[in-house]
């Protein structure tokens, strides 16, 4: 299986930098997995709707240039479906089984994600009815990824 991680904004903190690396690294064993950092939009004024909606459009733009039809889109959106984690794993391994052996999981900058991604996305997954930041929601993301594998192949994995 390949997965990307289509992500806005980069990894500030060292320790969310050395998360990432460690998940990456346990990940290698089951899939081939890489990030690909997408460009923030740069706030220049205090936060209006219409600026909110331009930067969320620019940065889609941006994330749409590495899409293609032939992979399975996995947007990031508080209002997408909630899973656990053994449905996801279900899932996943549902879309391997299917031919679905490509993954992008997308998640957005602060403000979201474009309406242009979400409608391009096959499924929108919420990892909580809670906001986290988005470097923060990356290594969750990782986790979970990591934990669908463990699950799929009854590996033990902590709990």
């Amino acid at each position: 299986m390949q997965i990307q991680l289509i992500t806005v904004g980069k990894l500030k903190e060292s320790y969310l930098k050395k998360a990432e690396a460690e998940y990456l690294k346990r990940l290698s064993a089951y899939s081939k997995t890489k990030v690909i950092e997408i460009a923030e939009e740069k706030l220049t004024e205090p936060p209006h709707e219409a600026v909110i909606q331009h930067i969320k459009q620019k940065e889609g733009e941006r994330i749409l240039k590495h899409l293609s039809p032939d992979t399975y889109h996995i947007a990031l959106a508080i209002e997408g479906e909630s899973l656990s984690s053994e449905k996801l794993a279900r899932q996943l391994d549902k879309l391997s089984t299917y031919g679905n052996s490509r993954l992008n999981f997308i998640i957005g900058g602060s403000y979201g994600l474009s309406p242009e991604i979400k409608k391009v996305a096959h499924l929108k997954l919420s990892l909580s009815a809670m906001t986290f930041p988005h470097q923060l929601t990356r290594i969750l993301l990782l986790e979970q990824i990591y934990r669908t594998f463990k699950i799929n192949r009854g590996e033990t994995y902590h709990k």
